[in-house]
């Protein structure tokens, strides 16, 4: 078979590494992929949101599957233009999509439907807005509707904060048209959990759940990015927990999909927040988490390419799907400066006795050298059987991996080892 996968990241990386180990595969095409995913894939020069020269590609070179994995595509009607043109893919057409690309939609959904959430507000006037925020309980939640590279959350602490969320978002336009509409939500607490899943638009198979570290800098100090590290699984998501999503979150969102018109087929990101009142949903994402996949993919035992077909055929209930019992940690090496501005351009080396798995993210292959091209760089995932042995190996092979300007947290999987005491 030949596959095309539509993405340039770490998350591809580590989807393309899982689905050559199917005997099938003859070829992988990465649509553009990176100088790191070259040594795993071939590597073309269309860009992920180049919908007429993925179609175009396609055809010429008889792709018989396609994955899609960023937002961006899905949200632009990639795979419906895939699949009119005779493409199996993996991934939610355009109306699927919509869960993540508006979060106006996707809070109405879990209103209409009953699935546990954080109340909140619907704003597109910014005068509106400020009023409501000068009033609303602190902290809180301001949220750009539409798709906004994972930056458009903000959490305001103060009356001043929110003001400024709000000005920037929809005054400032800081995101673009994205902040056209806004959401302002009541402040969650609790642990946090990141559930992908496999779903064909009936059935939905969970993935073994993670743990992510947004923020840049050890004891979650700094900005929000777009993930520093990754564990798996959670140690909050206990067996009763999951029994309990499985009946008032999954099962009721893929339904409520369907009964919408639009139902959802591929991997379903569910980001959940454990509260005193039970699991709420924080976010839907459409498609596989980046670096939650770093962590999931390697602990997955069964086939991912029979999977994404099951999700397209809709043989999902039937299908094996199967993860071990191990425990996975990835350490994201950034460029230092990320998510602000970072200097690109660096070799990168690592030593040969590194054992743990090198997922490449942002580099750039010239002459022969793989060089820095992005903020986040590599994700460095070790697989054990405790949380703790994944760590420290993720960390010792971390120490083996070299570039000019990498900086990392030290404290990946720290918060998930306290709730194992």
């Amino acid at each position: 078979m030949k596959i095309m996968v539509i993405g340039s990241g770490g998350r591809e990386h580590a989807v393309i590494c899982k689905l050559k180990e199917n005997p099938d595969v003859e070829t992988i095409y990465a649509l553009p992929g990176n100088g790191g995913i070259a040594a795993d894939a071939v590597c073309v020069d269309i860009g992920a949101k180049d919908i007429e020269g993925a179609v175009a590609f396609a055809k010429e070179h008889a792709i018989d599957f396609a994955v899609v994995t960023p937002d961006d595509p899905l949200a632009l009607g990639m795979v419906d233009a895939l699949e009119a043109a005779g493409v199996p893919c993996f991934g939610p057409d355009r109306k699927a999509a919509v869960i993540e690309s508006s979060k106006v939609f996707a809070k109405n959904l879990m209103k209409k439907y009953g699935i546990p959430t954080a109340a909140y507000q619907v704003f597109d006037d910014a005068a509106a807005a400020l009023d409501y925020v000068a009033g609303a309980p602190l902290p809180t939640v301001i949220k750009a509707d539409g798709l906004a590279l994972g930056k458009g959350v903000l959490i305001a602490q103060t009356r001043e904060e929110a003001v400024e969320a709000v000005r920037s978002i929809m005054e400032d336009k800081r995101f673009g048209a994205s902040g056209d509409q806004i959401v302002v939500e009541e402040f969650l607490t609790g642990p946090e959990v990141s559930v992908l899943s496999f779903t064909d638009g009936m059935t939905v198979k969970p993935m073994v759940s993670s743990m992510d570290h947004k923020r840049a800098h050890d004891n979650d100090q700094g900005l929000n990015t777009g993930g520093m590290g990754t564990v798996a699984p959670n140690p909050y998501y206990t067996p009763d927990v999951a029994a309990v999503c499985m009946e008032t979150i999954f099962k009721p969102t893929i339904a409520a999909m369907a009964a919408e018109g639009r139902p959802f087929k591929g991997c379903l990101y569910f980001g959940l927040m454990l509260t005193p009142d039970g699991p709420k949903v924080i976010e839907y994402n459409c498609r596989f988490g980046d670096p939650e996949t770093q962590v999931v993919l390697p602990l997955m035992e069964s086939d991912l390419l029979t999977a994404m077909m099951a999700c397209r055929n809709g043989t999902l209930d039937r299908t094996d799907i199967r993860f071990s019992d191990k425990h996975a940690c990835c350490v994201i090496m950034a460029s230092d400066g990320y998510p602000e501005s970072y200097e690109k351009g660096y070799p990168i080396t690592w030593d040969r006795n590194v054992r743990a798995q090198v997922y490449v993210a942002g580099a750039k292959r010239e002459g022969g050298e793989l060089l820095t091209s992005g903020g986040r760089v590599l994700g460095v995932t070790a697989v054990a059987d405790s949380l703790s042995g994944a760590i420290e190996a993720a960390y010792a092979d971390v120490e083996k991996v070299h570039f000019a300007n990498a900086f990392y947290r030290h404290d990946i999987g720290q918060r998930a080892l306290k709730a194992h005491e």
